[in-house]
């Protein structure tokens, strides 16, 4: 009988966690884990369209639960990672990628240029909605590997679309610097009556869910 992997378990162990125990907070060793893990989220063509906004203040957070619903999550949790798209994506920002694929593997920028052309091309043929709606579905590849990464670390998290997005902007002043929120993530650590830690976890057989061709 083959052992069950760690992976599989820290799955089993976490679920979306509805109140966290706002006395405990996460280390500076293991958050910078998370963070590195998130900086390592793949993306398309690699071209990271997001930025990660970690909300610690306390005073903020707190303003931020009446813009989420009334959910407790954000304030009581001990890092809140609000994911957000780049909400410029042109011929500038590919350059910028092109920069760093030179530097890091040492290569010309003109050895580039075929896969430079045809992000820029990729870009340039959606429009607005189109453009955002990409970005926005590539920051929940981000929101994946979070959770993932925290799980592993026995960090409780909680995935959240709840929230008013124009506020969120508002408050953290995020179009000043060229973002729109897409989805939230709580982490921290579970309370002790939190009542959904101890509820079987549902999810249809794999016999329904995954087919083999």
């Amino acid at each position: 009988m083959a052992v069950k992997s760690d992976v599989v378990s820290q799955l089993e162990w976490r679920y979306a966690t509805k109140k966290f125990d706002s006395t405990k907070k996460i280390d500076k060793e293991t958050w910078n884990q998370i963070e590195e893990g998130l900086r390592l989220t793949p993306s398309s063509f690699g071209l990271q369209p997001w930025k990660f906004v970690v909300v610690t203040d306390q005073k903020t957070k707190e303003e931020l639960v009446s813009v989420s619903m009334n959910q407790s999550q954000p304030a009581d949790c001990s890092h809140l990672v609000v994911i957000c798209r780049v909400e410029k994506l042109d011929k500038e920002y590919v350059e910028h990628y092109i920069d760093a694929i030179a530097n890091t593997r040492g290569v010309t920028q003109d050895s580039l240029a075929g896969f430079r052309d045809m992000m820029v091309n990729f870009l340039a043929k959606k429009d607005a909605e189109q453009l955002q709606a990409w970005a926005s579905a590539q920051c929940y590849i981000a929101l994946g590997t979070l959770m993932s990464t925290a799980s592993a670390l026995h960090i409780d998290n909680c995935p959240m679309e709840g929230f008013a997005k124009n506020e969120y902007d508002r408050i953290l002043k995020l179009e000043e610097r060229g973002l729109r929120s897409v989805v939230l993530c709580a982490l921290g650590f579970r309370a002790e009556d939190d009542k959904y830690a101890q509820a079987k976890k549902v999810r249809f057989p794999a016999d329904e869910v995954i087919i083999h061709v």
